[in-house]
């Protein structure tokens, strides 16, 4: 596969992946420092990793961290330059870009059909756990008095979290034999 035809495939990607959570964006949600449940917007980057490349899929969402940052991007409860610095990273960079990682961990599960459901669990896990210690260590301010920070931040994020990773994985099945047709 030419550089050429793997750069637009990781663009087109991030095009649908942007589109899909768009559309979330658009019904009202209860969750008021970030968060959503989309049209599985993060099969697209989870695709293009194992079907490009593990590397193109990391550039894929890391480019696609920057864009939901873009647009939705909710400033930390502190205004301290290192509370900035680790909502950026933890809750886009690492949150998103650990999306990127799908393909090499379909590659060391053996490339079978069901490594890519699985391969999309793990990441949208890992994606899981990123905004877990974001809530904390920043967003923790905002739990109910009594109750931990850890809970705070499991309940959060797991409200939209959980569904995302249902719904990806589930997807992601009915889509295994083409993502593996891509190859």
């Amino acid at each position: 596969m030419t550089k050429t035809k793997k750069l637009t495939l990781c663009a087109i990607s991030v095009a649908m992946a942007t589109v899909l959570a768009t559309i979330s964006k658009m019904i009202p949600a209860p969750w008021l420092q970030g968060g959503s449940v989309t049209l599985a917007s993060m099969v697209p980057i989870i695709a293009v990793s194992i079907a490009v490349d593990w590397r193109w899929g990391i550039l894929a969402s890391v480019v696609y961290a920057l864009i939901q940052m873009l647009t939705g991007f909710y400033p930390p409860p502190t205004q301290t330059i290192w509370n900035f610095f680790l909502v950026v990273f933890l809750d886009y960079i690492a949150a998103f870009g650990v999306l990127g990682f799908a393909g090499a961990i379909y590659n060391t599960t053996g490339k079978k059909v069901w490594s890519i459901p699985l391969s999309g669990a793990i990441v949208t896990l890992g994606r899981y756990i990123c905004h877990i210690l974001s809530g904390i260590l920043i967003w923790g301010v905002y739990a109910e008095e009594g109750q931990s920070v850890i809970a705070y931040s499991l309940i959060y994020n797991g409200s939209y979290m959980i569904p995302e990773i249902i719904i990806t994985t589930a997807v992601l099945i009915f889509m295994a034999p083409q993502i593996r047709k891509m190859k």
